[in-house]
């Protein structure tokens, strides 16, 4: 288990119905390649986010797989337009088996 990890999203309390909301998400991770090496030149294993989705309601909002070369601390920022309130469901996908998950409500007017 990756240590520190920290989802943090950003998500408008209200929208109008069928506005598009800016939605951004940024989780605190080392991104570990698996190619550097430590100290004592033994390579340190390879520990990143391969993925992350967002759902509203049950259907997919975005769907990212990432690569070994994302950064650290890996940021999104994209846009969604929904027409009636509910939640949205923010997933990272950790290599090591972890699921890091944020929930955040909307309410549409």
């Amino acid at each position: 288990m990756a240590k520190g990890v920290k989802p943090r999203v950003k998500v408008p309390k209200s929208a109008k119905a069928g506005e598009a909301i800016v939605i951004k998400t940024l989780i605190s991770h080392k991104m570990e390649s698996g190619q550097r090496k430590d100290k004592e030149g033994n390579i340190v294993p390879r520990s990143i986010i391969h993925r992350f989705t967002c759902d509203f309601e049950g259907q997919n909002v975005i769907d990212i797989i990432l690569a070994p070369a994302i950064s650290t601390n890996p940021y999104f920022q994209f846009e969604a337009a929904i027409s009636h309130s509910g939640e949205f469901k923010f997933t990272w996908y950790d290599d090591d088996g972890e699921v890091y998950e944020e929930i955040r409500a909307i309410n549409v007017t």
